[in-house]
């Protein structure tokens, strides 16, 4: 079977990873791509040899987890590899979390807004329970950016409370619970959620952001994301993949992260190695914002 070239161009750095001002720390930051380009690589081969032997779509979509789950352990020896991050993050490094499933109780919360952790060189400000000052870098702005788009979704659903539901249409017509947008009452909850959790870990909690006024993306309960991973695979397990089924099980895979760490990445790198075999010469553009595109503009409106 044959396969389009997968390189490092194919992976856009996310925003998220540029927390630097620095030009020479982002472009260490972008060769990441190359590790990812490797993997896909690799990856898209294995799938290439399994789904010329699969017998029929059921077995095209095991052999689609088998390689899904090939680059989640990619994603784990990485981190070992390359260990903690420089800066405050280091601090909470734990490689096993790239292979931790997100259990019931323990959801991910991704903070968008004013994250001032974000800003190369701010500093902790006790009084406002923040990062003060700093200068601006791609990470920062992004989550600023998306943090004001997913107030205005809000709005524009006409959502009075604090929790706004994403809910997914799947090809079958099933309506599946996906991600939650959190604000006010029920972002504080998850602030002091996620600083319950440190603390149990044993982790100094006393300098995570809980001032300003946070906005959450929080992931979908283990079943529902189990249930939108699922349909994701068997949609692109279908024999003749169109970009529309391609982009709409890319959008399915985003909203169901698997693990506690390292899950958009593995969705990037997984994504782009089935497009490189079931859409050799027509695999849309990986944007760099995929992942916050995914969790807070909505399914009409999750691709450019």
């Amino acid at each position: 079977m044959p396969t389009a070239p997968i390189t490092p161009g194919d992976f856009p750095t996310s925003p998220l990873a540029l927390r630097f001002a620095d030009p020479a720390r982002q472009a260490k930051a972008r060769a990441f791509a190359s590790e990812q380009a490797a993997a896909a690589t690799e990856a898209a081969d294995l799938l290439a040899q399994l789904w010329d032997t699969a017998p029929g779509r059921p077995a095209r979509a095991a052999a689609l987890a088998a390689v899904h789950e090939r680059l989640v352990d990619w994603r784990y020896r990485l981190a070992v590899a390359m260990g903690p991050p420089p800066g405050p993050a280091g601090a909470f490094f734990n490689p096993e979390r790239f292979r931790t499933p997100i259990r019931e109780g323990d959801t991910n919360f991704d903070r968008l807004g004013e994250v001032g952790r974000l800003r190369e060189g701010a500093e902790w400000d006790q009084a406002t329970r923040a990062y003060a000052g700093g200068l601006a870098t791609p990470a920062s702005e992004a989550m600023l950016r998306y943090g004001r788009l997913a107030e205005r979704r809000f709005a524009a659903e006409g959502v009075e409370g604090d929790t706004l539901q994403n809910w997914v249409l799947l090809p079958d017509g099933r309506r599946v619970a996906g991600n939650r947008l959190l604000r006010g009452e029920a972002a504080y909850r998850a602030d002091a959620e996620l600083v319950a959790r440190y603390a149990a870990r044993g982790l100094d909690a006393s300098r995570i952001e809980t001032g300003g006024r946070p906005v959450y993306s929080a992931t979908p309960t283990p079943r529902d994301s189990a249930v939108l991973h699922s349909a994701a695979l068997d949609l692109l397990a279908r024999p003749h993949l169109t970009v529309e089924d391609y982009l709409s099980a890319r959008y399915l895979l985003f909203q169901a992260p698997q693990n506690k760490k390292g899950s958009d990445a593995v969705t990037r790198t997984f994504i782009v190695t089935v497009g490189a075999v079931a859409l050799p010469g027509a695999v849309p553009v990986l944007p760099e914002d995929v992942d916050l595109r995914c969790y807070v503009l909505g399914q009409s409106r999750c691709h450019p």
